[in-house]
């Protein structure tokens, strides 16, 4: 069974792997084997992470890019290719996030939100599938996406839209890659505090999460692990495509 979870020999790319989960989920991979490309739009950032890595015995080297910007994307997936021939496994887990009302939304703060959550995305994984296909590399991709884009919540619409466009992404796909050998997933975590949500955090927010959470706790960014390394492993996961993993102590399944 210990095999099934060996990605000794991969490589995997993990944009936004310089975030808080994101940074979770690259140890994880970088722990099982994969050595792992830390892309970042603040390269100092991604450096730490892909030092963090190092240290603990892995392998890892940061890269810069803006994932709203294809040709960034383009000429870092030029420069990761160089670093290390190709890729198996891509973690897309860039984000932002913002509380304002739904009528006080304005229209730049729309378009920032979903540029980088839903539209970064998809040019990402435009570039790296593309070359995944061109070099016949199966492999595994994985979005992250939220509990808030299945059961929208309150005080973050664009965040929940643009999430729940990371879902049908998703199931598209990976009926569209399925011929290839390579398979699309998505983690939806629960509530794992991070910068870019703490500042909607009341304490009020906060007992309602905590009611709605039948483990009755935050997820810790490690607790992502096993999952995405469950996700990227061809073995353990390889007739898994196209689903939406929960990972959330429960709140998908809370009712009154």
């Amino acid at each position: 069974m210990k095999n099934l979870f060996d990605l000794t020999g991969k490589t995997a790319v993990a944009v936004g792997g310089n975030g808080v989960l994101g940074s979770a989920m690259a140890n994880g991979l970088a722990d099982q084997g994969a050595q792992v490309a830390i892309v970042g739009r603040n390269l100092e950032t991604a450096e730490k992470v892909a030092q963090e890595i190092v240290e603990r015995g892995g392998v890892a080297k940061a890269f810069q890019a803006d994932v709203v910007s294809k040709e960034s994307l383009e000429n870092v997936a030029k420069e990761i290719e160089a670093w290390s021939g190709g890729w198996d496994i891509l973690l897309n887990a860039p984000g932002t996030n913002s509380p304002t009302p739904f009528f006080d939304i304005p229209e730049e703060e729309w378009d920032h939100i979903m540029d980088v959550n839903l539209k970064g995305i998809v040019l990402t994984t435009q570039v790296f599938a593309k070359r995944m296909i061109e070099q016949k590399r199966t492999g595994s991709i994985i979005n992250i996406s939220s509990v808030s884009s299945t059961t929208p919540l309150s005080k973050v619409f664009t965040y929940s839209v643009s999430k729940a466009g990371i879902n049908s992404m998703t199931q598209f796909l990976a009926r569209e890659f399925a011929p290839h050998g390579i398979r699309v997933n998505a983690i939806i975590p629960g509530f794992f505090p991070a910068e870019q949500n703490r500042k909607i955090l009341s304490e009020d927010r906060i007992a309602s999460i905590m009611g709605h959470t039948p483990m009755n706790r935050f997820g810790e960014p490690e607790e992502l692990g096993g999952t995405v390394v469950w996700l990227a492993s061809d073995r353990a996961s390889s007739f898994v495509t196209g689903a939406l993993i929960r990972v959330d102590g429960g709140f998908g399944s809370m009712t009154i």
